[in-house]
């Protein structure tokens, strides 16, 4: 690609281990990102396996960049004179780090300091791993089944899910200091941009939910396999994902129509989901059928369905193979394995691997050309005068959305009322649903008909003024709607496009019903989140990834192209993919399999341990992470020995924030496992101001929603207007953005083009 949408920006990286992946992000988008390491290297270059001496995991996290060799605090004015040239400073408790020096040095960059638990707060000083912070974010509570010790995912995905979060509020300031010069720091912690980026407690949840919020669900945890139901066939699993009555009707029909199903009740989620002989039924029904015939079949009748695949299987796909999503990248000589080809497609071609991981050692300076950019006026907000027409739907298109409206544009959800947008539904009868109160505030709503010529002329006329369209539609949708990408950019040459799917606009998958939980079946995640001794007793059904992540992949898409349009005056369109979000998340893994595969000798150090140790209470717990020697031995200076079954019986008196709280006093990573409902209490949470208190005048209680993105020193807190009912503002949005009035709007009214709520 000749010109990405981040050319010419330029980023210090001093971010290590898996967050490397925020600098390999954007520069993946065309930065040019220069990692600054000691003269021995950064730790992570020996972390994780490692192929004849390579670390995976660091190559996965740093394709595309460049070493300058920089030894704190010794060397502080080489820092400096790198800053004074940089844009984006990102660091990770950088030792010899003066902020003071660095912002009288480089007055305009943007730092972006990330640390575990923020710089305020009883939690400040705690240490991080990935299993901890997913106890203190609400999702091991959830994670598990009912009777049985809550179970920690695979992977490390509040590392992975937080580094885009990061890019989007970088990104966000990084809008703003080109509209008024400004520079910023970022005070960034893991626990929040996890929580916000993985699956929120307080924010969107995936449609089966019917509205009802994580924080109103069960203190325990419950068994909702029958969600989403993983059932054996002839050849393994496949998952179902039945949710609309039409989907149910196409589902009964395939059965051959059985009397026992045949009631107009049937096609009431909750008859479905309470039913004990549907899932059997279904059973039998698959049992002499193979993974790939089901998919087949239901694929021709419209049913959600995909088989359950391992990682390895997953990769080799026709669909991953078509799309080159995996290339082969030389790791040592003679030695190539395969890494995800980047994330993000920008104009229809992939923003991909950038360049080889960097060698240790290195004096690199920026070498690209400041470029000229032609930003809007100054304002508070990055986003200020940004116009977004928002079709998405659910989580993805509802989280993208919302996050460009928390950082200031115009959002005008777009619906019709004969489809409202599924989270409007509600379990509990309430007039809006809770979910979609906290996910979609601060947009207004827009009621029109896409179907008439009237309403598709008038949607052309909002897309002339708009900056920016968002959707999450099944790849094809707005073009049988008349809305190419021709027609769309004919229309405005300046528009941003950000569009998501399963699995991506191209190759043989692309047509498929996208949910998140097939997603995981056919990423492989699914079959990898079971207890070690119960292989098929699935536990993924609660936790909605990788919706949230890939909102924010495809919002960093609208804000890399947004910069690019003050460049070249151009738009330009964004696709995301969100099987090969999950696939991406998987990186070292993958090759690591790879590697073993092709007889390659891998070489793994001291590995990471992630004790759960029962507590005092019912169903308590805490999640302890020992690292390497040093931790066993503070751990055994707490307990009187690092023995685990001496632990358990340690911690198994003490209520778990006090096991916590000892365990971190001695520099030990842990964390209590925290319930959704309980985290807006939570001391950590509360220092940090994490959450603040919405309200809906629709609904009669007021309700906790998470606050901004970060803690920017100049980037206002977002404005708490509420979630707009269907139809809401269409008359003040046609007047604003097309100037029309009282006597043009009448007719499409009482035409029905557009409908006004009461």
């Amino acid at each position: 690609m000749t010109d990405l949408p981040l050319s010419g920006v330029r980023v210090i990286d001093a971010v290590p281990g898996v967050l490397g992946a925020i600098g390999r992000l954007l520069g993946e988008l065309g930065a040019e990102v220069i990692r600054v390491e000691p003269s021995a290297g950064g730790a992570d270059r020996h972390a994780g396996a490692m192929v004849e001496g390579v670390s995976l995991p660091f190559v996965a996290a740093n394709f595309g960049k460049r070493v300058a060799t920089i030894d704190l605090p010794g060397d502080r004015e080489r820092l400096l004179d790198l800053a004074r040239e940089a844009d984006i400073l990102l660091e990770a408790g950088l030792t010899g780090l003066d902020h003071d020096a660095l912002r009288a040095a480089a007055p305009g960059i943007i730092h972006v300091s990330i640390s575990d638990f923020g710089n305020v707060g009883p939690w400040r000083d705690w240490q991080a791993s990935d299993a901890v912070l997913h106890a203190l974010t609400g999702g091991l509570s959830r994670s598990g089944l009912p009777g049985r010790p809550p179970l920690l995912p695979p992977g490390q995905l509040t590392y992975e899910t937080a580094a885009p979060q990061i890019a989007v509020a970088t990104l966000g300031a990084f809008i703003r200091r080109l509209r008024t010069g400004e520079g910023d720091r970022l005070d960034v912690s893991l626990l929040e941009a996890g929580m916000q980026a993985l699956d929120p407690g307080y924010g969107l949840s995936g449609s089966a939910q019917s509205g009802v919020p994580l924080w109103k669900m069960e203190r325990g945890r419950t068994d909702e396999r029958y969600r989403y139901p993983i059932l054996p066939c002839a050849d393994g699993f496949v998952r179902l994902c039945v949710l609309a009555p039409r989907q149910w009707r196409a589902m009964h029909a395939w059965m051959g129509e059985p009397e026992e199903f045949a009631g107009p009740e049937w096609e009431k989620l909750m008859t479905r989901f309470r039913s004990t002989t549907l899932l059997p039924a279904i059973t039998r029904f698959f049992a002499d059928k193979g993974k790939a015939e089901i998919e087949k079949e239901a694929a021709a009748r419209g049913i959600p369905a995909a088989a359950v695949l391992d990682v390895g299987e997953a990769v080799a796909t026709p669909q991953m193979t078509a799309r080159g999503a995996f290339v082969p990248v030389e790791v040592a000589p003679g030695r190539s394995l395969p890494f995800p080809n980047g994330t993000i497609e920008i104009d229809g071609e992939r923003a991909g691997i950038s360049g080889p991981a960097p060698a240790i050692g290195g004096d690199a300076r920026f070498a690209s050309m400041r470029p000229h950019f032609d930003p809007p006026p100054a304002a508070d907000y990055p986003l200020a005068g940004i116009r977004v027409l928002d079709m998405g739907v659910i989580v993805v298109g509802g989280d993208t959305g919302r996050v460009l409206a928390d950082l200031g544009a115009d959002v005008v959800k777009v619906e019709n009322g004969a489809f409202p947008d599924g989270q409007r539904q509600s379990r509990d009868d309430d007039p809006v649903s809770l979910t979609f109160a906290a996910g979609h505030r601060n947009k207004r709503g827009l009621s029109i008909d896409l179907r008439s010529a009237r309403g598709k002329a008038l949607f052309l006329d909002l897309v002339r003024g708009a900056d920016v369209l968002l959707s999450n539609f099944k790849p094809g949708t707005l073009a049988a709607l008349g809305f190419d990408a021709g027609t769309l950019f004919a229309a405005n040459p300046r528009l941003v496009t950000v569009d998501s799917s399963a699995f991506g606009p191209t190759g043989p998958w692309s047509g498929r019903l996208g949910y998140g939980p097939l997603v995981r079946a056919s990423a492989g995640l699914s079959k990898q989140w079971v207890y070690p001794e119960e292989p098929e007793g699935f536990c993924d059904a609660v936790t909605v990834y990788p919706d949230h992540v890939a909102a924010r992949i495809g919002t960093v898409g609208a804000l890399a192209l947004l910069i690019r349009r003050m460049r070249t005056g151009r738009g330009g369109r964004a696709s995301v993919s969100q099987a090969e979000v999950m696939l991406g998340h998987k990186a070292a893994e993958i090759a690591t399999r790879a590697a073993q595969a092709a007889g390659m000798p891998v070489v793994t150090g001291e590995a990471a341990e992630d004790w759960l140790l029962p507590c005092a209470g019912d169903d308590e717990w805490c999640v302890v992470t020992l690292r390497n020697g040093a931790d066993r031995a503070a751990l055994a200076s707490v307990v009187g020995s690092a023995e685990r079954a001496t632990v358990e019986a340690w911690a198994r008196d003490r209520a778990p924030a006090d096991v916590a709280a000892a365990l971190q006093a001695a520099g030990v990573p842990a964390g209590m496992m925290v319930r959704v409902v309980d985290m807006p209490g939570s001391p950590g949470y509360r220092a940090l101001g994490t959450f603040r208190e919405a309200s809906h005048p629709l609904l009669d209680t007021p309700f906790q929603v998470e606050g901004a993105l970060t803690r920017f020193d100049r980037v206002p807190p977002p404005d708490q207007r509420p979630a707009p009912r269907i139809g809401e503002d269409s008359v003040d949005v046609l007047k604003d953005w097309l100037r029309l009035g009282d006597m043009d709007v009448a007719p499409l009214l009482a035409d029905r083009i557009i409908e006004q709520a009461a």
